[in-house]
């Protein structure tokens, strides 16, 4: 679909829908980019204008019908880490933000020129619930300090946890009051009211309760006057680019920040059939991260708790997000005096909130089921992300993913093939207790490609077989071999001297033209003979046959 086509407006029932989400997702929103920006150490309009900026744009280029862009948790908590510790003399940290904002989105700009975007298909499905599991923990366990009122030291997410378990003298118990029934509200009105705005209508009552027991005169610290005019637009202090430190924090939000969004946009994409352009997504974080540096705003990705509403709600297009635009600008205009008095604890909460909400523990059993392989990885990116970091966690996740997917390439399924009575073509023989091999003919299929991680396991396999059926020829079927590199061309080349030796001879059936090209340089191919390379299995089970004399 072009463009100009995902841009036209739905039909009249579809828009409606469209704009019930985006009301509802307003609602979450504004409270959420509140909190978030003090994730970000950021002042709380520099979150709500890089939402706002970041929702126009990935309206227009945007691939998928119902992504949520804007201020989110992971990169929020980058921003927040990389500020504690990227001291810029002369700069301030909103100008540090902003900086580091211009530097993602010309990361991923660079990237899509590049035509990096197949990156994106090293991420599987373990990774993506891991992570998500690894993330939901890290915002957990960030808002120690906020939820709790304490004075902790600054230091990870980890060493600040410990150091509260350590000190819990240190709480001041009217702040975890109100931290703790934000969340016992929010949850319960989730479970009551799933499609509702929870978060704003937590956010308002416990701003009410607050004020009503007079909790800020007693140390509960509120959100406070909020300034909120048209940003200065311009580009922040591009000296700071200089800053290898904040160069590197880029990259690393640039990579999280993709695989947020791919990840997310593929996994609601599936629900409805919508096709997700991996490369057309760089291009919209690139500019989406670009204009919230512009507005003096903190490096953008997607949500999926956000995004999760737009589905539940019933939005279907890129319009939910433009709807969610208007009605939080609304929402920001009319309620600015309310926001000014949101407690900061009411803030965690939510924080809180829409990490558990990230947590996936039925695909997490669903993952178990299948596979336990898988589920090691899963926990492995959970595990990775908390103890290492975000970037870390998902590099050590995808080093896992390949690490199984060479070892079950090196260690592939194999069969040796015969015919079942009353079922056409050749089959298994372990599949089929009645499966009988063809007297004299060796059937063998390797199931993966032929290379050097698993050269020398194909020819241990095809030696063993020989030795247990002791044939006339040994029938290589190739339908399942695909690809066949130098290091597998001397595997076929020392196979078929070995039974030269022996006297069997060794053929080739359902050869592909790529294997035929790979294989002629070698020589391999003339020496196997033409009479000994098929088409198809029956035509090789007719020329044994015929060479054999066997009935």
């Amino acid at each position: 679909m072009s463009w100009s086509a995902t841009l036209r407006p739905p039909g009249r029932g579809a828009l409606r829908g469209d704009v019930v989400a985006g009301i509802t997702v307003a609602a979450y929103l504004v409270p959420q980019v509140l909190a978030y920006s003090g994730l970000a150490r950021v002042p709380p309009a520099a979150g709500l204008w890089a939402a706002f900026v970041a929702l126009a744009v990935y309206f227009v280029v945007g691939s998928s019908p119902q992504l949520s862009v804007g201020p989110e948790s992971t990169t929020a908590l980058m921003t927040g880490a990389a500020l504690a510790t990227l001291a810029v003399p002369g700069a301030s940290a909103q100008d540090t933000a902003a900086v580091l904002a211009l530097a993602v989105g010309a990361v991923c700009l660079l990237a899509w020129v590049g035509g990096l975007a197949f990156l994106a298909d090293l991420l599987s499905k373990p990774v993506l619930v891991g992570y998500m599991a690894g993330i939901a923990g890290l915002m957990v366990l960030s808002q120690t300090a906020r939820g709790s009122g304490a004075d902790v030291p600054d230091g990870s997410v980890l060493a600040q946890t410990w150091w509260l378990v350590q000190h819990p003298s240190a709480v001041h118990w009217p702040t975890l009051a109100v931290c703790l029934g934000t969340l016992l509200l929010l949850l319960a009105g989730a479970w009551a009211w799933p499609t509702g705005p929870v978060p704003l209508v937590g956010m308002l009552v416990a701003t009410l309760a607050v004020a009503v027991a007079g909790l800020s005169d007693d140390g509960v610290a509120v959100v406070g006057a909020l300034p909120f005019a048209l940003p200065s637009l311009g580009l922040p202090p591009v000296s700071l680019l200089g800053s290898w430190a904040l160069l590197t924090t880029a990259l690393a939000i640039a990579v999280v920040g993709f695989t947020d969004n791919v990840l997310t946009a593929r996994a609601f994409g599936d629900r409805h059939g919508d096709r997700i352009d991996a490369r057309r997504e760089l291009l919209a974080l690139g500019a989406a991260n670009v204009a919230a540096g512009v507005v003096h705003g903190f490096p953008v990705s997607s949500s999926g708790s956000r995004t999760a509403i737009v589905d539940a709600v019933g939005g279907r297009s890129r319009w939910a997000g433009l709807s969610t635009l208007g009605a939080a600008l609304v929402l920001v205009v009319a309620l600015r005096p309310v926001l000014a008095r949101f407690p900061d604890a009411a803030l965690a909460a939510v924080v809180v909130y829409a990490g558990l909400r990230l947590i996936d523990v039925e695909e997490f059993v669903r993952i178990a089921r299948y596979r336990r392989t898988e589920l090691f990885i899963a926990l492995a990116t959970t595990a990775g992300v908390l103890a290492l970091g975000v970037l870390q966690g998902v590099v050590v996740a995808i080093s896992l993913s390949l690490v199984d997917v060479i070892r079950r390439v090196a260690r592939p399924h194999d069969a040796i093939e015969g015919i079942v009575p009353d079922l056409a073509g050749m089959h298994d023989v372990d599949d089929y207790a009645d499966a009988v091999p063809v007297p004299g003919l060796l059937v063998y299929r390797y199931d993966a490609p032929l290379f050097f991680a698993n050269a020398d396991n194909f020819l241990t396999r095809v030696r063993e077989a020989v030795a247990a059926y002791a044939p006339q020829w040994v029938l290589l079927n190739t339908e399942a071999i695909g690809e066949v590199d130098f290091t597998g061309a001397q595997a076929l080349e020392t196979l078929r001297a070995e039974l030269e030796a022996e006297g069997v001879v060794l053929a080739l059936a359902r050869l592909k033209q790529e294997q035929r090209e790979a294989l002629e340089p070698s020589g391999l191919l003339d020496r196997i003979g033409a009479e000994h390379i098929f088409p198809t299995l029956p035509t090789a089970l007719d020329g044994y046959r015929a060479a054999t004399g066997q009935p």
